[in-house]
């Protein structure tokens, strides 16, 4: 509560000598009608009236200074003082229009404010949180009026997405509506959340995945990629995909100013954040010889654009779901099971670790923090190991696929010559 410290005011310059303290506190007008000021901390300066209606005190918020003056100010002062005499809150009333103009409020037009107000200011990449919004909730949703929203409509909403075959991604909808009609339950915008009568478990239940490719499936996925009519970038960026043990979104995001070819060092400024920690981590990518020599043929192709891999517009980098596409296209030419592009990590780390690789530097270079004591205690990076290491992954990775590839490699090869 305000504390009222006896301060009044009767002009202009009296109201803007009044400082802001520790605290909130009040000033009242020196005619002893009911309006005073709540001064802030901040310094903003709020106009109140304050009033007895059905012998309860009640207080109407009229607009905050120098917005409203003190002329303004008192005449509102006067407006409301008038209806109380009528029979009439002031207070009440002002609640009962912001009640009728919130029938009005259309799902989208939240969305719009929910995206300003929490999903920007949270988020450093909103990119997949936009596309729910706007390819998955805003056609089921966005003509509804917020107040009619019933958890059919979020069942829908969600099950649509389900019968896709994307149970992982309809939870990921169902998360977003869900932290969305918090949010307005918090704004009062409706009085609860019709998202918490879909229990997550019943959308999708994560399984552990174990999916890596064999030395075989290595070697017939990249001959039916390298050798099909896919955009080049994409194949080349599939295979450093399995090359670096980078994840996608730090593919996507890769800039040649982090790349020094000299040191054959790849720095990633900023990867996954931490489940535990919820903070991103820096990250260093020990090049190998063959990495080095991909890298260039993407800068021949990107020239002066500052990311690796090229989206449609200048200064932009592809889109999220290219790699992806790129990815199931080249699968399609196999007969070889579905995997994902993050299973190529896990395909890395376990050949890597069958061979007898140091665990702790392959640890490293999925950037994957240690737990327990030893994360406590051992800060080591293993740079020698992990640039051995690399190097090595990569000749094996390349006998498995460099001669299936000879037309592929020998284009390259000519490219750079030219």
């Amino acid at each position: 509560m305000p504390t009222n410290n006896g301060f009044i005011f009767g002009t202009d310059r009296e109201i803007q000598n009044l400082k802001p303290q520790e605290k909130i506190y009040t000033a009242k007008d020196k005619l002893n009608n009911g309006l005073f000021l709540e001064i802030r901390p901040t310094g903003r300066k709020t106009w109140a009236f304050r009033y007895t209606f059905n012998n309860k005190q009640e207080k109407l918020t009229l607009g905050r200074y120098p917005d409203l003056s003190l002329k303004d100010a008192r005449q509102a002062r006067d407006e409301a003082a008038s209806q109380v005499a009528k029979g009439v809150s002031p207070q009440q009333k002002k609640v009962k229009e912001q009640r009728g103009q919130l029938e009005t409020i259309l799902f989208r037009d939240y969305g719009e404010r929910y995206t300003n107000e929490v999903i920007l200011k949270d988020r450093k990449d909103p990119s997949s949180m936009l596309m729910y919004l706007n390819n998955d909730i805003y056609p089921m949703l966005g003509h509804l009026a917020i107040k009619d929203i019933q958890i059919e409509d979020v069942r829908r909403t969600v099950w649509r997405k389900k019968e896709q075959g994307y149970d992982a991604a309809a939870n990921q909808v169902r998360g977003l509506l869900k932290r969305m009609f918090d949010y307005a339950v918090t704004l009062g915008l409706v009085p609860h959340n019709p998202a918490l009568a879909i229990p997550s478990r019943h959308v999708f239940k994560s399984k552990p995945r174990d999916r890596y490719l064999t030395t075989g499936e290595i070697r017939t996925y990249y001959t039916a990629l390298l050798n099909s009519r896919l955009y080049k970038p994409r194949k080349l960026g599939l295979l450093l995909s399995l090359l670096t043990l980078l994840r996608k979104s730090e593919l996507l995001a890769a800039k040649w100013e982090h790349i020094d070819f000299d040191t054959k060092i790849w720095l990633i400024p900023e990867t996954k954040a931490d489940s535990k920690t919820g903070h991103s981590r820096e990250m260093v990518v020990y090049m190998s010889t063959q990495v080095v020599e991909i890298l260039k043929e993407l800068k021949t192709i990107a020239g002066d654009e500052p990311y690796v891999f090229v989206g449609r517009k200048r200064g932009t980098h592809i889109s999220h779901n290219a790699f992806n596409t790129a990815q199931k296209a080249a699968l399609a030419l196999t007969d070889i099971p579905n995997f994902t592009i993050h299973d190529l990590r896990r395909t890395a780390s376990t050949h890597l670790n069958e061979q007898g690789f140091n665990r702790d530097a392959i640890e490293k270079c999925l950037n994957h923090s240690a737990t327990g004591v030893r994360g406590v205690y051992n800060k080591a990076e293993y740079a020698n190991e992990r640039i051995k290491m690399m190097q090595k992954w990569s000749d094996f990775v390349f006998s498995l696929i460099y001669e299936p590839n000879l037309i592929f490699f020998n284009d390259v090869k000519q490219r750079k010559s030219n």
